[in-house]
């Protein structure tokens, strides 16, 4: 990270009723150009936790600690035409981007070989977890949301039934997967609270629809910047991580494409 990253400080929202379905983290004031614009993440890198128990139950100290297990078993699943489902082709090279940086430690479940029953088999396997395909929010039942897969959904009430002791970091990279329901504003039921719940520690999600395009982009950033922590032996900074990628997509796509960029957030260490 350059010094000004590091000089960051880190805050983590708990927002609560109406506020859980704003991207406070892009709050700002934006104008025709960059001189006229400023937002929360010029001052901030921004995660959010669900509930406050949850954020008084993390290590203060996780972020500063050598890893434990080397480097991670990562388990890369893409959906690139799920049946009923539109297509999805960057999946594919989203997946091929993570095994750059970690050739030998992706595991890799492509179309048909990714089933709902080979993806809860090969988690049991796999500290770190990649999802590149179609997510949806059920907004009847928030347990019903779930992963698109080549053979049906993943819903977060199963997922939320295994227990991962092991489990590190969750890339949900798929549509609506840190989106609330209306329903329950004072509740955080979607996919990446879902996640902290099975076990993993740090999870990124969206709140909501991503472009096929701009998935890949954060992907490269965030896992150069895990491979470099690992190199470091520190834990991977995840939300300093998100921080850069998004920072990279606004360069690319440009500050005001706000929905390419904003939905992108981070939960937990």
């Amino acid at each position: 990270y350059d010094e000004i990253e590091e000089e960051l400080p880190h805050i983590t929202w708990c927002p609560t009723g109406p506020l859980a379905f704003l991207p406070l983290h892009a709050a700002g004031i934006y104008g025709s150009s960059p001189e006229d614009s400023f937002s929360a993440s010029d001052f901030v890198v921004s995660s959010y936790t669900p509930t406050l128990s949850a954020l008084l139950a993390r290590d203060p100290n996780a972020q500063s600690k050598t890893t434990t297990s080397g480097k991670p078993q990562i388990l890369a699943v893409s959906q690139p035409a799920t049946p009923g489902q539109g297509v999805l082709p960057g999946t594919v090279g989203e997946v091929n981007v993570i095994k750059k940086y970690f050739p030998a430690e992706t595991t890799h479940l492509n179309h048909e070989s990714a089933s709902t029953a080979a993806v809860l088999e090969e988690m049991n396997g796999h500290n770190w977890v990649h999802f590149a395909c179609h997510g949806m929010q059920d907004s009847l039942d928030p347990t019903k949301s779930a992963f698109a897969l080549y053979d049906g959904r993943l819903t977060l009430s199963e997922l939320m039934s295994k227990s991962a002791k092991d489990a590190e970091i969750a890339v949900l990279s798929a549509c609506q997967t840190a989106t609330g329901d209306e329903k329950l504003p004072e509740e955080a039921v979607h996919l990446a609270a879902g996640m902290l719940t099975v076990g993993f520690k740090s999870v990124v999600g969206t709140m909501w629809s991503i472009g096929d395009r701009d998935a890949p982009i954060v992907t490269d950033v965030l896992y150069r910047k895990f491979r470099d922590d690992i190199e470091e032996r520190v834990r991977p900074r995840v939300a300093y991580a998100l921080h850069e990628a998004v920072k990279r997509l606004r360069e690319e796509v440009g500050e005001m494409a706000f929905e390419r960029w904003v939905p992108f957030v981070h939960f937990g260490v």
